[in-house]
């Protein structure tokens, strides 16, 4: 049967290798990462005894409010709405690895030389979580040419990474506000307790805003936006490898190029760590 492991050979039965299957599943590196970086935070704070202090309205509305309508002045409402699902693949994404989408494609390959293209018809529910691949082998089926298929699958290529490039720099620019709202908000502040030095009961209030505007910028800045940026432009090399795997495969599909070709090509894309061997 067919494995995705890499470095093991799969032998091939009469009817073909199994199809590797896709899953999708949550990223608890990103969920532990933030998650557990907030919580030493708040351990410290509670530690000391006063985290209650940490909590000021006022700055809140000026970093966080800043922050957003400041990001959203370098975009449009559009862009931003329409990246809210993207940065969501930051922590919850449809995870493919690139050698368990070789796989898929070299199992389509072998089912389209064993029967036929048509034959492919069937497999469409199987593949639906991998949302490219099923585009892309719904269109081979409905007879759209190898040329064709190849030059629209290369336009969504682009497509995805570039709507994945927008979603990462909304949050780079949103880590670069972050600190600056901070900055603003703790200027703010000291010019709050500066005008009223003739009443002490001021000078606190006026200093939890300095200070604490800088501090929930940096928190912003350095442990949310800027690591969802990086986990995000990771996850789209990552996509944008599985994508191409996955339109070289089914236009070599198209083609009616031999699977054992295929193979060879796959491996050339995959690192060393993730090639395959579908075939004896």
């Amino acid at each position: 049967m067919a494995n995705t492991t890499t470095t093991t050979p799969s032998t091939v039965s009469p009817q073909g290798p199994s199809r590797p299957q896709s899953e999708a599943k949550v990223d608890y590196a990103t969920l532990v990462g933030i998650g557990g970086a907030f919580l030493t935070i708040l351990i410290a704070m509670f530690l000391g005894g006063s985290a209650g202090s940490f909590f000021n309205l006022p700055s809140i509305l000026i970093v966080i409010g800043g922050t957003f309508l400041v990001t959203t002045t370098s975009f449009t409402f559009d862009e931003i709405v329409r990246a809210q699902k993207t940065m969501v693949k930051a922590a919850i994404y449809h995870s493919e690895m690139p050698s368990n989408a070789a796989m898929q494609v070299l199992f389509l390959a072998d089912q389209a030389r064993r029967n036929s293209i048509l034959s492919l018809q069937k497999h469409l529910v199987d593949i639906k979580n991998s949302a490219f691949l099923h585009r892309a082998t719904g269109m081979l089926v409905d007879g759209i040419t190898p040329e064709q298929l190849e030059a629209v699958l290369e336009q969504q290529v682009q497509a995805i990474q570039t709507r994945h490039q927008r979603a990462a720099s909304i949050l780079r620019r949103a880590g670069e506000v972050a600190p600056a709202m901070g900055l603003i908000g703790t200027l703010v502040g000291l010019v709050q307790m500066l005008s009223n030095l003739e009443d002490p009961s001021t000078i606190g209030p006026s200093m939890a805003v300095a200070l604490l505007t800088t501090f929930y910028g940096a928190i912003l800045s350095n442990m949310v936006f800027n690591p969802l940026a990086a986990k995000l432009e990771r996850i789209s090399q990552v996509e944008a490898t599985v994508n191409q795997i996955y339109a070289i495969g089914i236009c070599s599909i198209g083609r009616q190029e031999n699977p054992r070709r295929l193979e060879i090509m796959m491996n050339t894309i995959l690192p060393p760590d993730q090639r395959v061997n579908y075939f004896d």
